[in-house]
Formats: C-alpha cells, structure tokens, sequence
C-alpha cells in the first residue's frame, strides 16, 4: 500500500463515515478500501476508526491523524497544480452537488461543454434538493440557489435568477384569476418548502414592497415539483425561471405580476474554506461564471 493511498482511505472514510461510500468515492472496492485502513492502522501502530455494524467514526489518534492528513493531501493537491498549470493541462476529479432540476439541465449542459476542453477531469455529480453537507460529504463544489447562510464556506456569485410567479389557465377557469398580488392570499398557493420564508411572497408595487402571506395544499422542496402542480392546474406557484420555462414556451403556465417582482436569486459556486483551491475547480467556477452570466 502506498501511504497516499492510504491517507486518501482514510480521509475519505472520515468524510462519508463509511466504508462503502468512501470506495465510490475513490473508485475503489470496499474492500480494497478496508485493505488499505487495515494497513495504514497496522503501519501507524493504533487504531484509527472505532467499527460497529451501523457506525464508523475516528477513534481521537484518528481525528488527529485526519486533520494532518488533509493538510498534507491538500499540500500534494497544489503541487499538482503547479505542474499542472505549466503543462496547460487539467486533471483529477471534481466532486459537485447541485439542485436536481437546475443540476440536470443547465449545469450538465455547461459541464458537458467544460469536460469537452478538459478531458482528463472527471466529474462526479451528486443532484439533491436538500442542502448537502459538502465538508462532511467530500464535495468541492455546490452550485446553490438562494441566500447564503453558511460563513463557514467561501462562495463566489455566478449570475442571479428571475423569480416568478405561475399559474394555468386550468386553475383561472376553476377558481378565478388574481389581478392583484395581494389578491394571492385568497388563492390556493403551492409552497416551495425549502425557500427561507416559504409562506411570505415579496413584491414592488407602485415601487414600495409588500410581503403577501399564502397558504395552500401543496409542498414541497423542489420547483419542478411545484412547477408540474401549478401546470396541472392545482394551484399557483412561485418558482424560478429555469423551472418553469418549458411550461411556458408550451403555454402550459403563464406569469403573473411580472411588473411586481421583488427578488432575485443569487446563483452561486460554493466551496470549503481552505487555503487552496484545485486548479481545476478554479477553471470550473470560472468556467460556470462565464456559461450562466445573464442568463437567467
């Protein structure tokens, strides 16, 4: 066993608190995985992971084995770079979360166009509505929606996001179109549950803000979910552009207020707050910057 190898193991295992999960992570067998901590335990003269059959945490030599151990595995990942960067040329694996609908649309479509001019970058997509641990998780990017509200990560702006309201002709020949925003709380409104204030929708009237209070009998944490009852004529919905934009080009939805819109989203590169960042992430959020820049 090479002691990289090893460390990069064990780091992993940390990361994902199983040995399964570390191995897709590597591209490894968990059993190739297990080898190696085996190894590496026997080689350090202690134990490094306390093993149960439902849990694998860092026994306290290990914590303090995994903080060395990134320092070092961090250190080696920008020597990389500066070989890397002098032969203009862009290797290892991008580990990305992002928003199921947005992740599986546009940004695949801009990472199809990155992977084309860097061939030798893997990516490995993890597409969630939730937001994912990424320190915890071993992710080094997070393309997010939404205000921020993690300090302990550096983040870089990509483009913002129109946000609008939708609604079908269906659900106007049921239950009678608003003419107004503040007409909304009288309506049937599906909630996007992961928003900050999912029950409070911001407008500009006359140019002064209004916050309308809805209500309705649908949730949930995904705007195509949303997106798809508000087409089906179940309600009316707040959703971002990206999400709503095929419905519209069909005349499936329609938007409401358009002179009212309030607010924005932020699109955002997210990343752990360490001291270096992998040449190739860097390419790749610039890369992200350039591909959504007024977009949306």
């Amino acid at each position: 066993m090479d002691t990289i190898d090893g460390m990069k193991a064990m780091v992993a295992v940390a990361r994902y608190q199983s040995f399964t999960e570390a191995g897709k992570n590597l591209e490894l067998s968990t059993k190739l995985v297990s080898k190696y901590i085996r190894q590496l335990e026997t080689k350090l003269g202690t134990q490094l992971f306390n093993r149960t059959t439902r849990s694998v945490t860092l026994t306290e030599a290990g914590q303090s084995y995994f903080v060395r151990c990134q320092v070092i595995l961090e250190q080696l990942e920008e020597l990389n770079d500066v070989v890397q960067q002098a032969q203009q040329t862009l290797s290892g694996t991008i580990n990305i979360t992002a928003p199921t609908g947005f992740g599986s649309t546009h940004l695949v479509n801009a990472l199809a166009q990155f992977q084309q001019q860097h061939d030798k970058v893997k990516v490995n997509l993890l597409l969630s509505d939730q937001r994912v641990a990424i320190v915890e998780q071993g992710i080094d990017l997070a393309i997010r929606i939404g205000e921020l509200t993690d300090s302990s990560l550096r983040a870089r702006n990509l483009s913002k996001m129109r946000v609008v309201v939708v609604g079908s002709e269906k659900y106007f020949d049921r239950c009678g179109r608003p003419k107004r925003p503040e007409d909304l709380a009288q309506h049937n409104c599906l909630i996007m549950s992961n928003s900050l204030d999912p029950s409070h929708w911001q407008f500009l009237v006359d140019d002064k803000p209004i916050t309308v209070t809805v209500n309705g009998s649908f949730r949930a944490n995904s705007p195509k979910a949303i997106t798809q009852m508000a087409a089906q004529g179940l309600g009316i919905g707040l959703c971002p552009i990206y999400a709503v934009n095929e419905y519209l080009n069909n005349s499936e939805l329609e938007i409401l207020f358009a002179d009212c819109e309030a607010n924005t989203l932020p699109i955002s590169a997210v990343y752990p707050n360490s001291k270096h960042l992998p040449a190739r992430t860097r390419a790749l959020i610039d890369h992200l910057a350039d591909a959504f820049n007024n977009k949306f």
